[in-house]
């Protein structure tokens, strides 16, 4: 799945134009490199994503095209 994607639909940003912007200012790695937003996000990847000054890293436990809200949260984890 691509990554901006996957931001979009594991809620982690709630946009999908908005997520696509994060990666091409590199302010998302995944597995320490900048990605671009078409990068194909897999289990187990480790995403960083800075959010003004605050980093947030999480790892990723599972990839599905849609979830509910309340499964979300179970897509990834945070680190």
């Amino acid at each position: 799945m691509r990554l901006d994607k996957y931001l979009k639909v594991s809620r982690i940003i709630k946009r999908r134009t908005v997520a696509n912007e994060a990666c091409d200012a590199e302010r998302v790695t995944v597995n320490g490199r900048a990605a671009k937003a078409s990068t194909q996000v897999k289990e187990g990847d480790v995403l960083e994503i800075m959010f003004g000054t605050s980093p947030l890293k999480v790892e990723v436990l599972s990839v599905k095209e849609t979830v509910k809200k309340d499964e979300a949260k179970e897509m990834y984890r945070v680190i």
